[in-house]
């Protein structure tokens, strides 16, 4: 045989083989897993992610890594995982205020960075509702008397906030509208700066999840005076909700888990897998159980469901609001 003809075709042999083989390190996932948090650290989605990182790692058997993009309350880790390869790899944890976005840009005749419809909804790991906190520092033991002491000083007490139209902003607003109050907003740039401004009186007020504050109203840092929810909260149960006080108010917080729009059905099929085992771990319960929230795991198909429900709720707070 001609030594010229076996090369090339020893060659083509092994480049079919090559090519319909196929090779364990392509499978999902290869190499670690980035779950961007959108906010700095102290927040809900912080909060809540870390605890699922840790459970789903041992799942998929690669590193699974919080990278924290904080800014424009949320947008900004929002957009970078809008553009980020749809690979499987750059996934986004966030919360209640990723619905909201577009519709405050078109409040203010912008064009819109990302809509809902650049991210795949993969999973929502919980909802709880929001409450209403002051400082250790405040003399307020009610709703009725900080609403009372608001109304003899308007914008004078301050509230702090993830940011402008973000999830901690949109209930205070709603709150100020039916309470019939004007308070002086601090924004910051998450609900864990938000919280330390509480903290360090620089704000009197802050409208939180549960999550997010559970440990300082446990240390009685923080004082609860309402709760967002229709019905008393189970880890709070001696706050009662606006709803009992005369304010036909609610709202709630939500984490879920995100892709960017094209990331691959077989990808998203693993990580709707994974990440149903991992949340259905112990480790994960305990995790949010300690921090005062509840597990409300939804699959992607009842979690897009919800999404398009909830979004209709936030779109029309930001609206209710208007222009600040």
């Amino acid at each position: 045989m001609d030594r010229r003809k076996f090369v090339a075709g020893s060659a083509a042999a092994a480049a079919v083989l090559a090519a319909g083989a196929p090779r364990a390190q392509d499978a999902y996932p290869s190499r670690a897993i980035t779950l961007v948090n959108p906010f700095p650290p102290g927040g809900a989605a912080d909060v809540v992610g870390r605890p699922f990182a840790a459970a789903l790692e041992p799942l998929v058997k690669q590193p699974v890594v919080i990278e924290t993009k904080a800014g424009a309350a949320g947008q900004v880790g929002a957009q970078y995982v809008a553009s980020a390869k749809p690979d499987g790899y750059t996934l986004l944890i966030h919360i209640v205020s990723i619905s909201g976005f577009a519709e405050v840009d078109k409040l203010f005749g912008r064009q819109p960075k990302f809509t809902r419809a650049d991210f795949v909804p993969i999973a929502r790991f919980t909802e709880g509702p929001m409450v209403v906190i002051v400082n250790d520092q405040q003399p307020y033991k009610t709703l009725k008397e900080l609403v009372e002491d608001a109304k003899k000083r308007p914008n004078e007490i301050i509230f702090s906030s993830s940011g402008l139209y973000g999830a901690l902003h949109l209930p205070t607003a709603l709150l100020m509208k039916a309470a019939g109050i004007e308070m002086k907003h601090l924004p910051t740039n998450g609900g864990g700066p938000a919280l330390t401004a509480l903290l360090g009186n620089n704000s009197q007020v802050l409208v939180s999840s549960i999550a997010a504050a559970s440990a300082q109203i446990k240390a009685g840092k923080a004082r609860a005076l309402a709760c967002f929810s229709a019905k008393r909260a189970a880890s709070l149960s001696d706050v009662p909700t606006l709803k009992e006080l005369g304010y036909d108010v609610e709202f709630s917080l939500w984490v879920g888990l995100f892709a960017p729009k094209g990331t691959p059905d077989e990808v998203i099929k693993k990580l709707r897998e994974e990440t149903k085992k991992a949340v259905a771990t112990e480790q994960f319960a305990k995790a949010i159980d300690n921090i005062g929230d509840v597990v409300a795991y939804l699959d992607q198909p009842d979690f897009a469901k919800f999404w398009d429900v909830d979004a209709k709720r936030v779109e029309d707070a930001v609206r209710s609001i208007g222009k600040v």
